[in-house]
């Protein structure tokens, strides 16, 4: 391809452009419903009535252990990431999404970005519900911020690379942590735990779903 020819954007990973419309498409459906602009009446309250058919809290966890795990609470959390309380919140975290997405996909992979998506959003929502109570949760936050522990884990082992130390790696989710225990204090609820165990989940993840994680983790159990 010439030169001239070529996009000054690199494009994004379509994994990262599924997950987007997965988010944003009900977000649209909700927001077009509400201002009476499609499905007549009773759009109102889709938004309610969808939040009800995933969110995520204390009292499913605990089914899981009275019961074991139903296709009720196995469908809660995988689909809570796609429907979110307001516009403003799928706004973020869809953007947080193309930017994170794009930059974990080009060097881990497709296949990287949707595990660490889909493992993150899981252990956020059970961590979450083992806390919780009474507390609920719908979202992508703990998904994306399983997506920051991927970032952060590329930019550790850059940082260790170039003889640096870790304080740079974790600069953007301390300062983010900061920001989601400030407002639980202000305005109660525990979400940032689930944020924080998508992000420990994504670091982790990267250990094996990075190019070339699973020989070094293999070499490392073979010298054990």
């Amino acid at each position: 391809m010439h030169p001239a020819d070529q996009s000054p954007v690199n494009p994004l990973p379509t994994i990262v452009w599924v997950l987007f419309a997965a988010i944003v498409i009900p977000e649209a459906l909700f927001s077009l419903g509400a201002a009476g602009m499609v499905g007549g009446p009773g759009a109102i309250g889709w938004r309610l009535a969808a939040i009800n058919e995933v969110l995520v809290a204390g009292p499913y966890w605990e089914d899981v252990i009275r019961r074991g795990l139903t296709s009720d609470t196995a469908l809660r959390f995988v689909a809570y990431p796609f429907v979110h309380e307001a516009f403003t919140s799928t706004l973020f975290a869809a953007v947080l999404l193309l930017a994170l997405g794009k930059l974990v996909g080009e060097v881990m992979g497709q296949l990287a970005v949707a595990v660490v998506f889909v493992l993150s959003a899981i252990f956020g929502a059970v961590v979450f519900c083992m806390v919780a109570g009474d507390d609920w949760m719908v979202g992508a936050f703990p998904a994306v911020y399983g997506l920051i522990g991927s970032y952060t884990f590329l930019m550790w082992r850059r940082s260790d690379e170039l003889g640096e130390g870790p304080a740079r790696a974790f600069s953007l989710i301390g300062f983010l942590m900061g920001i989601q225990i400030l407002f639980s204090l202000l305005f109660g609820g525990l979400s940032w735990v689930a944020d924080l165990a998508g992000f420990f989940c994504g670091l982790v993840l990267s250990l094996v779903v990075v190019p070339g994680g699973l020989g070094r983790l293999r070499r490392l159990i073979q010298r054990k």
